[in-house]
């Protein structure tokens, strides 16, 4: 079996669910026309990965992404807060024997392929590697094992995620990692102009 695993949080894209903070701006149909975009990266940069692939939707649907069930896994998030949902998920796969788990959202559009390798590749020496966001939090997270404050001690949604994170790491001498400083696309200003073209 394979040793290595990532989660893709993400919502099955519907008019009026996705990315609530852009639509405000933008309206509910552009905002879905980006989504659908950086799920179409999202798949671009994970299905060649060398791990094994689980798509986590937000709720239970019959609806499913077309990406191959051949290559990915279809799970879901349990209902709680954003930390009690990726706790639940990491632990759902380091109960099924996974040894690094990966962790990423659907909302970076600077992610690469490159980048979860090197992350997977620094989980061979650390406990934890994280990926920073422009905005504070962070766009991508991995563990070699379960460290259950960074989930439970954080108070989400704010620009102290990241460094919260840090912090909470540091007091537990844990040895951790970064990848490179992404940003996450959450607001107008964050679209870079190849996505501001869906919408002209």
């Amino acid at each position: 079996m394979n040793k290595e695993a990532i989660i893709i949080f993400l919502k099955y894209p519907e008019l009026g669910r996705s990315k609530t903070r852009l639509a405000a701006t933008i309206g509910n149909e552009n905002a879905l026309k980006v989504y659908k975009e950086l799920l179409n990266h999202t798949n671009l940069i994970t299905k060649d990965l060398n791990c094994d692939k689980f798509l986590f939707y937000d709720k239970m649907s019959s609806n499913k992404v077309p990406w191959g069930d051949e290559i990915y896994h279809t799970a879901y998030q349990k209902e709680s807060d954003l930390g009690g949902r990726m706790e639940d998920a990491f632990e759902q796969l380091f109960n099924k024997g996974y040894k690094r788990v990966l962790i990423v959202g659907s909302d970076c559009y600077e992610l690469d392929q490159n980048v979860i390798e090197n992350a997977f590749e620094k989980l061979k020496d650390k406990n934890v590697v994280i990926g920073p966001a422009k905005d504070g939090g962070y766009y991508l997270l991995g563990l070699s094992e379960m460290i259950k404050p960074i989930f439970s001690d954080v108070e989400w949604s704010t620009e102290n995620v990241y460094s919260d994170t840090v912090k909470i790491l540091e007091s537990l001498n844990i040895n951790h990692d970064t990848t490179a400083t992404l940003s996450d696309i959450d607001v107008f200003e964050d679209l870079p102009e190849e996505l501001k073209l869906l919408i002209s």
